[in-house]
């Protein structure tokens, strides 16, 4: 069901939206912090008087890794007969489904733990307490009750506050939990995080951003979406988000990152960070703390209760059975996430939400329309981001950017046949070589790979920062005849405003090269039909924004490219990623429908015209022609210019 506009962006929006940009202009993470609030951070932890702490040493590590796909396995034996039965790209091929609405996103998910028999491997970038999270992670442990074997790596800069109770699913028999990259400092207090963050600056803002959710080693789903009510369609604001469901050969391949990144020495257990009793503690505060902010609520509490108290003994997990049953004010709230923003939401988890999350089917895997091609996964080496020593601190000569990809990369992309087994004239995407040496990064992979497109290049990143060599890149693709089109957040869509600094940069030259560019309209009743989210997505009736948060690259209608990453610097240098490229027509024909679709009905299209900006609307909308960033303030854009000189690109 579309969701009623607020207001009409010609005129402006909603003070609730002008409200919602500034709280995420002010709640950027430390990563995209300009340096005068780093000062001021540092000022507050002396006023304060916050102890110092270091992270454990001398920390046991047990190594496991993933399992062989078991042959009685259910969803091995899905897999195996699917593929005999629909598969001509010969045995290395995996089949794929591009996951663009809510429910098949989060259906994918629910069916691969439901059916799980052996292993589940989860690897995010933030898992937020709320209801979406919630019935996963009830699943999860029902899953670890019948002998799966759970492990759940997390990057740790959210685990303060309410997000801190997902980390009790380590104390649940049979799965295991570990935190990537750690920040000491107390989880319920942000001014100790954020003092810890500021004096341990580079590494704080590396942060792990792989997102990977593996069951029984033979299917996943892996792309741009964490867990979380706003990546479901299921929150006041929503993100536009793409995942991939992986079934086959390539699933192993995704095993072998994970494991790489579990049994790194930047991967802390749980355990050896908090205690069982303070997790109880915290979620006993937030319980009572909520419990008084309802009082005025009762009966709203009172049915919530109901309908929880059945799966009170399912879910000892219960992570968030407690805290989000009347998620109101008070206590520790966690910060956006690093790089990732998450969207301004209310504090009060409704029961429409916990409804909807509840109501949610899972995805028949049997009738799953799968598409069938050979494909690499691409992925970042932990050791991008800087160890800690034997003393608890930051060893910056321990980081060392690579990038490994699946074994006969070069191969598979530059095979003969696509995925109807047909030879066919071999365009850029067929013939691009994997590098004989693994890239730096996956952002310098992708780029790299930008030199052999021929026709045509679609980009969709919501985070654009492009840089000096990605902007050489593009423009040698436009002068050798290649038509690139980006779409990426507009100024009205972005969650990180302090991040549309750097893509502002280069977006007039951009135009100038040659490149169409696309910005997102901020209109969710228009927005979720044209990028995927109507029939197969949802939305709860108080969503009142939508975002960018797709990561998919098109080449020349051949290579499909879905991941974790951004066009930024920030991919490129900061954070781990992780990409699949999948050498598919069929595919790339899918994905670029969805596109061209959201380009011509959801979003700007920004042009140069006598030496000024402008934006074009949408076709068919009753928007207007804009000369500034659409349906934003005047001191917004003011205030960006302001500190634009303080914010390099790298940290973008």
């Amino acid at each position: 069901m579309n969701a009623p506009t607020l207001t009409s962006p010609v005129h402006g929006t909603s003070l609730l939206l002008r409200k919602e940009r500034w709280r995420g202009l002010a709640q950027r993470s430390t990563a995209r912090l300009p340096a005068i609030l780093l000062i001021a951070l540092l000022l507050l932890q002396w006023l304060t008087g916050c102890a110092t702490s270091k992270l454990p040493t001398n920390v046991e590590r047990p190594v496991s890794t993933a399992s062989a796909p078991v042959a009685t396995a259910p969803l091995v034996q899905l897999a195996q007969a699917r593929k005999q039965k629909e598969s001509k790209a010969g045995a290395a091929a995996s089949g794929f489904m591009l996951l663009t609405g809510a429910q098949t996103a989060y259906g994918s998910r629910l069916s691969l733990v439901e059916q799980a028999r052996h292993t589940l491997d989860l690897q995010y970038y933030a898992i937020h307490a709320d209801a979406s999270t919630e019935r996963l992670l009830v699943a999860i442990v029902d899953a670890a009750r019948r002998g799966v074997r759970v492990r759940i790596l997390l990057d740790d800069f959210h685990g303060t506050g309410r997000n801190a109770l997902v980390m009790r699913m380590a104390f649940v028999p049979n799965v295991q939990m570990r935190m990537f990259n750690p920040l000491p400092g107390d989880r319920e207090n942000i001014v100790s995080r954020m003092w810890h963050a500021a004096t341990d600056f580079q590494r704080a803002q590396q942060r792990m951003h792989n997102k990977l959710f593996l069951s029984d080693n033979v299917m996943g789903v892996m792309g741009g979406r964490n867990l979380g009510d706003s990546y479901f369609g299921n929150a006041e604001a929503n993100f536009i988000d793409a995942d991939v469901l992986v079934v086959g050969p390539l699933v192993q391949d995704l095993s072998r990152s994970f494991d790489e990144y579990w049994n790194n020495e930047r991967a802390y257990p749980v355990q050896s960070l908090i205690e069982k009793k303070e997790l109880d503690r915290m979620r006993a505060d937030f319980a009572r703390r909520d419990e008084a902010a309802s009082d005025s609520d009762s009966g709203s509490a009172e049915n919530g209760d109901a309908k929880v108290s059945d799966r009170e003994g399912r879910a000892n997990a219960a992570p968030l059975q407690d805290a989000s049953a009347a998620q109101n004010t008070g206590g520790a709230r966690p910060m956006p996430p690093d790089g990732e923003p998450r969207p301004g939401m209310k504090d009060a988890v409704t029961q429409e939400q916990r409804a909807q999350a509840w109501n949610m089917q899972s995805l028949d895997l049997a009738k799953a329309p799968l598409i069938w091609g050979n494909a690499i996964m691409l992925a970042d080496k932990p050791g991008k981001i800087p160890a800690v020593d034997a003393e608890g601190n930051t060893d910056p000569l321990t980081s060392h950017a690579s990038a490994r990809a699946s074994p006969q990369a070069r191969k598979t992309l530059r095979g003969e046949n696509d995925d109807d087994g047909e030879s066919g004239k071999k365009s850029a995407a067929a013939v691009a070589p994997a590098p004989v040496q693994p890239p730096d990064s996956v952002v310098d992979g992708l780029v790299s790979l930008i030199d052999y497109v021929n026709k045509d290049l679609l980009v969709v990143s919501p985070y654009f920062v492009p840089g000096e060599r990605m902007m050489e890149t593009f423009k040698a693709a436009v002068d050798r005849g290649v038509r690139v089109r980006i779409l990426t957040n507009s100024l009205a869509s972005n969650d990180a405003p302090v991040a549309h600094i750097g893509y502002a940069r280069y977006r007039e030259q951009l135009i100038r090269n040659g490149i169409e560019l696309y910005e997102l309209v901020s209109d969710p009743s228009n927005l979720r039909s044209a990028l995927g989210m109507g029939s197969t997505g949802s939305a709860t009736p108080q969503a009142q924004r939508v975002m960018l948060h797709s990561k998919v690259l098109v080449l020349d209608g051949r290579l499909t490219v879905v991941g974790s990453m951004n066009l930024d610097q920030r991919s490129k240098l900061q954070n781990t990623e992780i990409a699949v490229l999948v050498r598919s027509r069929k595919l790339s024909a899918e994905t670029t429908q969805l596109i061209e679709q959201g380009l011509t009905q959801g979003a700007w299209r920004v042009v140069l015209e006598n030496d000024r900006l402008v934006w074009k609307p949408p076709q068919n909308s009753d928007l207007k022609e804009e000369t500034t960033d659409p349906d934003t303030s005047l001191p917004l854009r003011m205030m960006l210019k302001l500190i634009a000189p303080l914010v390099p690109d790298s940290v973008l």
